[in-house]
């Protein structure tokens, strides 16, 4: 990869791994550049609906487990899904979750993944955009040296 895709917004790269892009004006940007590996819209309610009951993030750190409810946000910082006692970033966790419970019905869980995996080749088909137009510049440029050379 030549050239690495930045955030219009943050100036931080983009990456696969980013699971709240956007695309608007014709650029990849984070929705929300504080958290760009943040839970989508549709993971959160996905939480909210099918898990409200039972925990859905563990604790490395503390050991405990947690339902959504009880997960901490700080806005001001930039965090989602944090661990309420050590604020420990749980957002992969609940992830996690969200590809195992059984209580989220099938359909769920694919739009879930489709989500992210949408996010992820969007970045990575963006980032081949640049290696692509590069070729095809060197074709060019070498078609016109030829036809130069023609003209001699």
């Amino acid at each position: 990869m030549a050239d690495e895709l930045t955030c219009p917004q943050c100036l931080r790269p983009l990456t696969p791994d980013d699971s709240v892009i956007v695309a608007s004006a014709g650029r990849l940007s984070h929705l929300d550049c504080r958290e760009p590996q943040a839970l989508g819209r549709e993971e959160r309610l996905a939480l909210i609906c099918y898990c409200s009951d039972h925990a859905v993030a563990e604790c490395s750190r503390c050991g405990r487990t947690y339902r959504e409810i009880d997960l901490v946000t700080d806005y001001p910082r930039g965090g989602t899904h944090l661990c309420p006692g050590c604020h420990a970033d749980l957002t992969e966790s609940a992830r996690q979750h969200l590809d195992t419970c059984a209580m989220l019905p099938e359909e769920v869980r694919k739009r879930a993944r489709a989500s992210r995996e949408a996010a992820r080749n969007l970045v990575k088909q963006s980032c081949q955009l640049p290696d692509h137009a590069d070729v095809l510049m060197r074709e060019v440029e070498a078609t016109i040296a030829t036809l130069r050379d023609t003209w001699r």
